[in-house]
């Protein structure tokens, strides 16, 4: 099963430098090997679901011991990624870093 995440760490802050808690988060869904797209305000995963759920509890441990206040996260079910469909996985081979 597919499925996709976003998640948000929080506090913002402004400037040029992600906090240290996103940061921290990041590195933990770069580690997994999962489809990521990391943005100014959040992070959006992809992949087999039991990966994706297992990285998610590793990204709420790290981003709370790296100053997070509050992580929030959405998890979707994907029923067509990699269906006979012709859909393929999102992010399949796009090397998104």
């Amino acid at each position: 099963m597919w499925v996709h995440a976003e998640f948000t760490t929080e506090p913002f802050r402004g400037g040029d430098d992600p906090p240290a808690h996103a940061l921290a988060a990041f590195e933990v869904v770069r580690e997994a090997g999962l489809d990521h797209d990391f943005g100014p305000l959040g992070t959006a995963v992809a992949g087999e679901a039991d990966a994706v759920v297992q990285a998610l509890a590793d990204v709420q441990r790290a981003a709370l011991a790296h100053g997070a206040s509050r992580v929030t996260l959405l998890l979707e079910k994907d029923d067509e990624a990699g269906t006979d469909a012709g859909t393929a996985a999102p992010g399949a081979g796009t090397g998104r870093e």
